[in-house]
């Protein structure tokens, strides 16, 4: 096979992968299996340059940034929709298609809003030529580079794809990536955005693309733009194209040819919204028929068509009783308002972000203050704004050092102030921080026990918050390597909080007890043992080092103390550093322009000299293909962790009770992990029932770590039922369906 076909078919079966992971929820390889082929596609790109294609999969990590987005003229105008507020507007608008289509009954389609960023996909012959944001409806900028980093978005369509195909849709960032997101923002002492529009708006304005594939955007077609070489007569036949096509639509869809109906699906969106995995502001309401649409046109802003009904914000005034401070794993403050509950998008709301000192001042939020919750995002109670005509005359301005009297309110440990300038709106923003740098804090060691044990790091049994809490109550684990020093007697004896009854009583407190100390116990052995250097990494906490950091620290490194002393990130922190130095030192910098022509040429020589440098560097870690997950940020805060007394301390008690978690994706150089060969069980699809030797997580990640796949129920697609002591409902399904049954034996066998 030559070179030539062989990325061809490596391309296609990433972009496959793709649509099996990010469209139908349905993976049939590993994520270890899924980078190998990456890797694979990579290598290949490099040694030939000549085949480069702006659309290949590997092009979604991003590229070298912009010097600005160059304006595109859209190729029909992008209009906008006329909104309406109330029922009684539906039914006019409703009545007006009525009239102006002569019939009593007009199909419509009623959808949700999605509240993101307009932007426009244009297919040439079944490949993504370009993308555009709205801009004024005729002219927008060209976002193509930022675009085809959302693995959702297909960069190529099926070979029976219309010659020119445009598709208008939201860009928008899920609700639960949203909220970790801010959760990041905010471990690192940066501001929170106010809600996904402003994160998705504020990312694709970036003019580096890396950056952008680091944010997890999503796109969501919902309207038709320019088409050739085919014919669409409904906006059924619309979807079905779609469909065809890979590209993600719109969902949930209503469908009807009455008023009542439309109200009626308006009604029952407002109740499903909340649920949706990302946030509407109201119910596109759409002629069905597209010659109907063509009958009725439009205005010089909006099709006469189409209406959207805007549903009333979830904004509900309570009263701001008092403000605490919650202690992340990091050390950060966190500022919480405690409300009189209040009921908001299905749950009631006790308690809410303030985020940081600095947005408590912006908003003049004060104790004793009404204000304004919502959720944002759907998913984070926040204070929006304070309704100042209740504001009490004894109000006073909050300040976190004074509320707390200077102490952290976990250790009374003295709590020291960071400000951090950034970028908001093109104009710096100071962020003022406070944070505990006590090592010993109880709320900080509770919160790195639970981080340790959860599911994603080591997945430790019986270890959770209220465990952990007890656990460094007693004194017995107050940092996670302690965890590998604890005895069954001890932790068996370990007193919970009471339980509360069913007659509304609590018990006496309770044991941890005996079997509950065994399974904790074994399964810290297991961890020690068999759980990969990538989980050990992200089970640390550092900051900025989450999951896929975690994983391409594990390629590019064999063990923890080789990630420590690192030479690799040595370099990229060289090259941020270099990087920064040539961005001030420019002679286009606007901020700190040259004051003469002799001052101009001496920092275009020094700028010149820097740029040889930095490329010099990027050609020495070149051949690793480091994932943009390893950057300058996360790259420097591996070193403060690691220089830190912390670190220090943790990489030696680490080598003193001899855990050694090795890498089980160690491939350096794309030509080594190509060379590795396929993975025992790549494209083998599992279910596990029945008591094992150890535990479900243990084999999952067995199976996942050597290319399988583990679902929770057996199908047709299934290849085999890994069944223990207990399975045996299971097993009369996969014979019916004719799944292969295998013991424990059979399943190690296989792996050897």
């Amino acid at each position: 096979m030559s070179a030539a076909e062989r990325i061809a078919e490596l391309r296609t079966e990433l972009e496959r992968h793709n649509r099996l992971y990010y469209i139908d929820a349905d993976p049939v390889i590993s994520d270890a299996e899924y980078d190998r082929i990456f890797r694979e596609l990579e290598t290949f790109e490099a040694a030939h340059p000549e085949l480069n294609d702006p659309n290949s999969p590997t092009k979604r990590v991003g590229g070298a940034p912009l010097e600005g987005f160059e304006q595109v003229p859209h190729l029909v105008p992008m209009l906008s929709i006329d909104d309406v507020f109330e029922e009684e507007e539906v039914e006019n608008f409703y009545k007006r298609l009525q009239k102006n289509l002569g019939t009593t009954a007009v199909p419509v389609t009623i959808e949700p809003k999605i509240d993101g960023v307009a932007a426009t996909i244009i297919y040439r012959h079944g490949v993504l030529d370009y993308g555009a944001t709205r801009g004024d409806g005729t002219t927008g900028d060209d976002v193509t580079a930022n675009l085809r980093t959302i693995r959702a978005l297909p960069l190529s369509l099926p070979d029976s794809a219309p010659a020119l195909l445009e598709v208008r849709g939201e860009v928008f960032m899920p609700n639960a990536a949203f909220a970790k997101l801010n959760e990041e923002r905010e471990e690192q002492g940066l501001p929170a955005f106010a809600n996904p529009r402003n994160a998705t708006a504020g990312t694709l304005k970036q003019l580096d693309s890396r950056a952008v594939a680091k944010r997890p955007l999503a796109f969501i077609a919902h309207g038709l733009g320019s088409l050739e070489g085919a014919e669409l007569k409904s906006e059924a036949a619309f979807r079905e194209l779609l469909e065809a096509s890979g590209i993600p639509r719109n969902e949930p869809l209503w469908k009807t040819d009455s008023l009542a109906g439309v109200l009626e699906a308006i009604r029952e969106l407002d109740e499903k919204r909340h649920h949706l995995p990302y946030q509407t502001d109201g119910a596109v309401i759409k002629v069905a028929s597209f010659p109907s649409r063509t009958a009725l046109g439009a205005t010089s802003r909006a099709p006469r068509w189409s209406a959207a009904f805007k549903y009333p914000p979830e904004q509900k005034p309570t009263l701001l009783k008092g403000i605490t401070a919650q202690v992340g794993r990091s050390g950060i403050l966190t500022p919480v308002a405690e409300l009189d509950p209040v009921a908001l998008s299905g749950t009631t709301v006790s308690r809410a972000t303030l985020h940081n000192e600095s947005f408590i001042h912006e908003r003049d939020i004060r104790i004793g203050d009404t204000v304004l919750a919502h959720k944002a995002g759907e998913i984070i109670p926040e204070v929006l704004s304070v309704v100042q005509e209740k504001r009490p005359s004894d109000s006073k301005a909050f300040s976190m050092h004074e509320h707390l009297d200077g102490k952290c309110p976990a250790c009374e440990a003295p709590i020291v102030k960071r400000e951090n300038t950034v970028d908001r709106d093109g104009q710096p923003y100071t962020v003022v921080t406070w944070w505990c740098e006590n090592m010993s804090c109880p709320e900080k060691a509770v919160a790195g026990l639970t981080h340790f044990a959860q599911r994603k790091s080591l997945d430790l049994d019986g270890l959770g918050e209220s465990v952990a809490i007890k656990l460094v109550e007693s004194g017995l684990a107050t940092s996670p390597l302690d965890l590998f020093e604890l005895d069954q007697e001890s932790l068996a004896n370990l007193l919970l909080d009471p339980a509360k009854l069913q007659t509304g009583e609590t018990s006496k407190p309770r044991r941890f007890g005996e079997k509950k100390a065994q399974l904790l116990l074994a399964s810290l052995k297991s961890a020690a043992s068999s759980q990969p250097l990538s989980r050990w990494i992200f089970a640390m906490g550092i900051p900025q080092i989450g999951e896929s950091a975690s994983k391409e620290l594990s390629r590019l490194h064999e063990s923890i103390p080789d990630v420590a002393q690192s030479e690799i990130l040595n370099t990229v922190r060289r090259i941020a550093d270099l990087e920064a130095e040539r961005k001030e030192t420019s002679p286009q910098n606007k901020d700190n322009p040259p004051t003469n022509e002799t001052e101009k040429e001496d920092r275009k020589k020094a700028h010149d000299l820097l740029k040889t440098q930095i490329a010099d560097l990027q050609s020495e870690i070149a051949p690793y293909q480091i994932s943009p997950d390893i950057g300058a940020v996360a790259s420097h805060c591996l070193k403060t962790y690691f220089d830190s007394e912390h670190g220090e301390q943790f990489l030696e008690r680490f080598a003193k009770l001899a855990l050694h978690p090795k890498s089980n994706n160690f491939a350096p150089k794309p030509a080594e992990a190509a060379a590795a060969g396929d993975l025992p069980l790549t494209g083998s699809s599992f279910v596990i029932t029945g008591t094992l030797s150890q535990g479900r997580g243990e084999f999952k990640s067995l199976i996942e770590e050597k290319g399988g796949k583990v679902t929770g129920s057996i199908s047709k697609n299934t290849d085999y039922l890994l069944i223990g002591e207990g399975g045996g409902s299971k097993r009369d399904k996969a014979i019916t369906l004719g799944v292969t049954v295998i013991s424990e034996s059979d399943f190690l066998e296989m792996l050897s």
